[in-house]
């Protein structure tokens, strides 16, 4: 028999073919996230850009887009790449050429996650795509201050955000211990708003 799980630093034994929220730890994401490097690795700086890091960049940026939202939604938009945790963070093209096998192994690990901090498995389509907006002026921020993308090809690839939406804010690249702190203080205090 293929083994299908993978046993946690916390102890917990995810079963990746049916993950239970049981198994889902806060502190595993982190760790996890704060690992994965964004962009294959392919960045500038001392450190990986993490998913971590990402996905707080988006959580605030969804915040700034979309004030008015309630914080449960704020907390999907920083667990929006959670299942990396386990599965990593691949590419699109990657992706792609894996199949639809990815995408069903992604679902159920988000259903899971969502359950288990109290969003619904599937999140709203509006919401969905709210989050996927700020996700993609997180990818044109990332493209041209860490990626070495141009202002142009990251416009074509991502859009381009207006200017006040990203002012002040900075790509940080942080040691994974410092990231994973970072996303487990910004999800306790938003479960303490729920």
């Amino acid at each position: 028999m293929t083994r299908a799980w993978q046993r946690m630093l916390s102890g917990r034994r995810l079963d990746l073919l049916d993950p239970t929220p049981v198994d889902i730890e806060i502190e595993d994401i982190a760790h996890g996230l704060a690992f994965v490097a964004r962009w294959n690795g392919q960045t500038l700086g001392d450190f990986a850009y993490s998913v971590a890091e990402h996905s707080l960049l988006v959580e605030e940026l969804f915040g700034r887009m979309y004030p008015k939202s309630p914080t449960k939604w704020r907390l999907a938009a920083l667990l929006h790449d959670a299942p990396e945790y386990v599965i990593g963070d691949m590419i699109s093209p990657v992706k792609a050429a894996v199949g639809p096998g990815y995408g069903a192994l992604d679902e159920r690990l988000t259903a899971a996650i969502h359950i288990r901090f109290g969003l619904p498995a599937a999140l709203p389509k509006t919401v969905k795509s709210q989050i996927k907006r700020a996700d993609k002026v997180s990818a044109y921020m990332e493209a041209i201050h860490i990626a070495g993308f141009t202002e142009s090809e990251a416009a074509k690839l991502f859009g381009k955000p207006k200017p006040e939406l990203i002012d002040g804010l900075a790509i940080d690249l942080r040691p994974p211990v410092d990231v994973r702190r970072a996303f487990t203080a910004r999800h306790t205090d938003l479960m303490r708003t729920l």
